[in-house]
């Protein structure tokens, strides 16, 4: 998970970085109050998950809540780079006489964390790199020793700071990695890391991702979560246990095992090339334990999409056997029809391994007219791709 400079702000502070005060408002009058309560001359920024900002106008100083107002009235519903502003980080100003670049991040590549630094910052590190790569130091970390003072003044060296800023750059990059790691991050970084003309460093920006594999661990994430941004559907999945992700298509998919999903979210989208380029709708893995419960709930999600006008079930069979499926599905229709949930979209079913044939011969027998048991997963994924083109040309509810 991405968070908004704010929220990598506030965290900093928490974990001891020094920042510059400041407030997040959604609204010119929020933006005013911080004004007024900061004082003197603010920076409003553009809060987007986004970079190009300053290029695109999202970053601009004020001189009192006035002029706060103004400039917040001004970057409160821009469109950056297809993202809308709907928050303005409000802060005092810095007298910057030097920027630097600092980060720790996931090194997948070699499967360790790298630290980046370099004296050269406040613009893109890739174009540094690219441009002066002498200026760009990359020091692997080891995740047990972590960065102590040795390891930080290592850092320091490194990038070659210069020694009137050395001891609290190394400072710097002790507690940055310590937020790092408290927080479960793939991701901290800070640009510009700046010098104000007084001699302070300062962390002037805060990019932070957040590993959510361990939100279990982190119940205080859950707040950071922009609820605006999130799917609803994806929002319904989560609450259920689903792992579910929404795709712009038109063919539901429903699968056990992820490796199973992915592989059919390619051939329905080769075999959506021929009929009116029709796509998948959705990622949905139920696991191992397909029950009628589980079922069900992945289908009231997957059929409350209106862009769905097909349903692909592919499983198959293993720890869980393809008769408990057959009967999950016949039981989860009968389950969203008592929930209200009126089924009128096609389900394709193509069940393999563990007792498939025993499957296949309960979805014979229940006979229900929105189930189409095809054997193979070409020819399944071929005929979910022609009845969601069929859907397509037929008005909604019929």
């Amino acid at each position: 998970m991405d968070l908004y400079e704010y929220q990598g702000r506030d965290m900093f502070e928490r974990h001891g970085l020094p920042v510059l005060a400041g407030g997040v408002a959604t609204t010119p009058e929020e933006a005013r109050a911080i004004a007024e309560r900061l004082g003197g001359r603010v920076v409003v920024k553009a809060q987007v998950k986004v970079g190009g900002r300053g290029k695109a106008g999202g970053v601009k100083l004020a001189e009192g809540a006035d002029e706060t107002v103004a400039r917040a009235t001004d970057i409160l519903g821009m469109d950056i780079k297809g993202h809308t502003v709907h928050k303005v980080m409000i802060t005092v100003t810095a007298d910057i006489a030097e920027e630097y670049y600092l980060s720790y991040l996931l090194d997948r590549a070699n499967r360790t964390f790298l630290c980046i630094a370099s004296v050269a910052g406040g613009m893109d590190i890739e174009q540094v790199a690219a441009e002066t790569p002498d200026r760009v130091a990359k020091i692997a970390i080891d995740p047990i020793a972590g960065v102590d003072e040795a390891k930080a003044r290592e850092i320091v060296t490194a990038a070659r700071f210069p020694a009137e800023v050395a001891d609290q750059v190394a400072d710097i990059a002790i507690k940055l990695w310590q937020t790092f790691v408290a927080e479960d991050a793939t991701l901290v970084e800070v640009n510009p890391l700046a010098k104000t003309a007084s001699g302070q460093v300062l962390c002037l920006d805060a990019k932070v991702t957040l590993d959510g594999n361990a939100a279990f661990r982190h119940p205080d994430h859950e707040a950071l979560v922009d609820q605006a941004s999130v799917d609803p559907l994806e929002q319904r999945a989560k609450e259920k246990d689903l792992n579910y992700v929404k795709l712009d298509g038109e063919v539901g998919i429903i699968g056990n095992g992820a490796g199973l999903v992915m592989s059919t979210l390619d051939v329905v989208a080769y075999a959506g090339e021929a009929h009116s380029g029709v796509k998948p709708a959705n990622f949905l893995d139920i696991g191992g334990g397909a029950s009628a419960a589980v079922m069900a709930n992945g289908l009231e999600i997957v059929l409350s999409d209106p862009s769905v006008k097909s349903v692909f079930v592919n499983v198959f069979g293993g720890i869980t056997a393809c008769d408990e499926v057959a009967n999950g599905i016949i039981q989860a229709l009968a389950l969203l029809e008592q929930r209200g949930e009126t089924v009128t979209k096609p389900l394709v079913v193509r069940l393999d391994g563990n007792n498939a044939e025993a499957g296949r011969a309960i979805l014979n027998d229940a006979a229900n007219p929105l189930v189409e048991r095809v054997d193979t997963m070409d020819g399944a994924a071929e005929r979910a791709a022609e009845l969601a083109a069929a859907g397509l040309s037929r008005p909604e509810g019929q």
